[in-house]
């Protein structure tokens, strides 16, 4: 059977307690398992996973990431939002925080881009949902745009579930 999807990442941070309060009070991580000062690990508001983030604390010493400049490594972890009204809180509250870096409109995708204090960045996404998807959005269509979320909102609905196996009353 092929792999199925991600089940937890985990991010190596110079501040526990500090990335803590960020995924925490931006995004809605709960805590599942913490070793004080050491390591966390948490679980997103939706999940039933034993744990989808886990942070370890490498000290106030460690250097930038170099992934994508000078080195390789990850650019990114992608999490999914149910709604283009959750899209719009997220942004919000990563506004509000200083961390959204980007929005873009990948046709089929609404996505957010921010940096937590470590400067590592994520997305935050919504997915069309699949029986909304037409050969027009996928074909010739511009792989990245601006996102002007208030339009998708107005477009899609603000409570539309999206992901790749929803499908939408007729």
């Amino acid at each position: 059977m092929p792999v199925q999807r991600l089940n937890h990442a985990v991010l190596y941070v110079r501040d526990v307690e500090r990335s803590l309060a960020f995924y925490r009070d931006v995004l809605g991580f709960r805590v599942k398992t913490e070793i004080p000062g050491a390591a966390v690990f948490l679980q997103a508001e939706g999940s039933t996973n034993d744990h989808d983030l886990g942070l370890f604390r490498v000290g106030e010493g460690a250097g930038a990431s170099e992934a994508g400049r000078r080195t390789v490594g990850l650019y990114h972890l992608a999490w999914e939002v149910d709604t283009l009204a959750e899209l719009a809180r997220v942004r919000d509250a990563l506004l509000q925080a200083g961390a959204l870096v980007g929005a873009s409109d990948h046709a089929t995708t609404k996505a957010l881009y921010a940096q937590d204090p470590d400067g590592l960045e994520f997305e935050v996404s919504w997915l069309l949902p699949a029986a909304l998807v037409t050969p027009e959005l996928t074909e010739g269509a511009p792989m990245t745009a601006p996102l002007d979320l208030d339009r998708e909102i107005a477009r899609y609905g603000a409570d539309t579930r999206g992901g790749v196996g929803v499908s939408v009353p007729a």
